[in-house]
């Protein structure tokens, strides 16, 4: 070994530039395995079909399946100059025409202008009413609140108010979003609210102890909320109602507000108004949730609020505070090795990165993944950084199709979504993030007719090669999974072979939502589809309708019809 050593020795004191040379491609190919661990893998559609005697099934038409294959993310399908929304999500890429714009920052009045003009663009989804005082004792909001003090923006604060039913959201500090159904202190000069936003220069996000407010118009009718509780409906009293709602109080001046702040703060996630008593507990199947009764028959005004009802001593109003249920919140992997790899098959954008959420609140176990996604790890997807086979998850994510790949999993959860939702949610999450929004140029510019074009027919090869090659598979409709919840989810835990008691099913129910749901304050004002896409669309939405009647399968859900 000496010998060899003091040859190469020489040799390379002879010969000093292909030392170098190696050298240098010795470090080149170190810097782009580091690179590599950095990317996240996810499927690509190269556009090359495979032969249609391997897309066919029994009496269906070849639709040009695209080949799947795990590498990095193309080039082409980032947005230039991707700009990212701090980190909850990454967001949607900016102009670099409007990132020019941005730079040219005048004095504070000139951003007061310019924040001013965008809002008044914006009146539709949310109106800008003025810049108010604040204190750090006496919140002017006083809902939810989050900060960001790298890439807040205006519309990321307006979103997630707007998601959880608030009426007003306010920015401070440049950094800080409060949430509020009251303004609850007197209007401040416009000239105080003078510092720009951490994430978007061209905006205002208020001041030292300022607010610059928003009246958010598209506030979801369906999240009523009564200052940070979740309005979940009116219930016949429980038989055993001290069982089923154990801690309770009298309360003669009482009111909606009296009422969560004292299941808060008994740390119970429900508060049960019932006339003059407050009952709290946790959904149980002594108290499920599941069958509401009509509204009317909880009017029953307040004692201390004349505009709010406080239901009756049979019929209980029900709000949800925002004390977190436990019960279903333990995580872990599995104890020993899985002996089947059941995959959670889904094209992108029909809900899997959601079901997982449930599956892993449902089981108590970590869903796996094809891929490697760093933004979901970092969102408590802890399984996400094993490898798929590694046997330490519940389930396995993944979006491949064909025939060596599906072969390859024992069983699978085959999640099915409307194609004109899912391919609108995947081109979102493509040039928005997980929960961010495609640009309006990208809507109008060339990028969404070449993304229907290319993964449209994937949305119903991927269907199809499923059904024809996949050994065990469980459909599950994504509209089915959100209508009723309880029942499919059992379906999908009876599939994973693990026995979940109702009560932790329940408690899935109320922490269903968790950190990656669009918000539906920023939708398109338009159709994106044209008659052709539609045409088209539908002719896919017919063969995999027909593929699952032939296996004698519920078809698709009647909303995929008509468009």
């Amino acid at each position: 070994m000496a010998k060899l050593l003091l040859k190469l020795q020489r040799y390379f004191r002879r010969k000093p530039v292909r030392f170098f040379t190696l050298l240098a491609l010795y470090l080149a190919a170190g810097s782009l395995v580091f690179l590599h661990s950095g990317f996240s893998g996810e499927p690509r559609v190269p556009g090359s079909p495979r032969s249609p005697a391997a897309a066919e099934g029994p009496g269906l038409p070849y639709l040009g399946v695209m080949q799947l294959s795990r590498g990095f993310k193309a080039a082409a399908t980032m947005p230039a100059g991707g700009r990212r929304h701090g980190p909850w999500f990454k967001s949607t890429s900016k102009d670099p025409s409007d990132r020019g714009k941005s730079r040219e920052n005048g004095g504070p009045r000139s951003r007061a202008l310019r924040g001013r003009s965008g809002r008044e663009k914006e009146e539709d989804r949310a109106r800008y009413i003025g810049c108010y005082k604040d204190n750090t004792r006496q919140r002017t909001l006083r809902g939810m609140s989050f900060f960001d003090y790298k890439k807040m923006t205006v519309f990321r604060c307006q979103d997630n108010c707007a998601e959880r039913g608030y009426l007003y959201a306010g920015l401070e500090f440049g950094a800080e979003c409060y949430c509020g159904h009251k303004i609850q202190a007197s209007n401040a000069s416009e000239s105080e609210c003078n510092m720009e936003c951490k994430g978007e220069r061209s905006n205002t996000c208020g001041g030292i102890n300022r607010l610059s407010i928003y009246r958010l118009e598209l506030a979801q009718e369906s999240a009523r909320r009564y200052g940070s509780a979740i309005f979940r409906g009116c219930f016949r009293r429980p038989e055993n109602v001290s069982i089923a709602l154990p801690a309770s109080q009298l309360m003669l001046n009482m009111s909606v507000d009296k009422c969560v702040d004292f299941c808060t703060e008994k740390e119970f996630p429900l508060a049960a108004l019932a006339g003059t008593t407050c009952r709290c507990g946790f959904p149980s199947t002594l108290f499920p949730l599941h069958e509401r009764e009509d509204e009317q028959l909880c009017a029953h005004k307040c004692a201390a609020e004349e505009f709010e009802s406080c239901g009756s001593a049979d019929f209980l109003l029900v709000y949800q505070t925002q004390v977190q249920d436990n019960r279903c919140m333990d995580r872990r992997f599995l104890p020993s090795r899985a002996k089947q790899l059941v995959a959670l098959a889904s094209f992108p954008g029909a809900g899997n990165t959601w079901a997982r959420h449930l599956i892993e609140l449902a089981t108590g176990f970590y869903t796996g993944s094809y891929y490697f996604d760093g933004s979901l790890y970092n969102k408590g997807f802890k399984g996400e950084r094993d490898h798929w086979r590694s046997g330490r998850t519940i389930c396995i994510k993944t979006h491949e199709s064909g025939q060596k790949e599906i072969e390859s999993f024992d069983s699978a959860i085959l999640l099915i979504r409307n194609p004109y939702k899912a391919l609108m949610a995947e081109f979102n999450r493509k040039y928005g993030g997980h929960i961010g929004f495609a640009a309006h140029a990208h809507w109008k510019g060339k990028e969404w007719p070449e993304f229907v074009a290319n993964y449209a027919p994937w949305w119903a090869t991927h269907t199809l090669d499923w059904l024809r090659y996949g050994k065990k598979v469980l459909v599950v409709h994504f509209e089915d999974l959100k209508r009723d919840l309880f029942v499919q989810l059992q379906r999908m835990v009876a599939l994973l072979g693990v026995t979940a008691c109702e009560d932790r099913l329940l408690c899935v129910e109320g922490q269903k939502d968790g950190n990656f749901k669009r918000s539906g304050l920023r939708k398109l004002e338009y159709d994106p589809y044209t008659p052709e896409m539609r045409k088209t669309i539908g002719g896919y939405i017919r063969t995999v309708d027909a593929a699952l009647k032939l296996r004698n399968l519920s078809g698709v859900p009647e909303d995929y019809y008509p468009r």
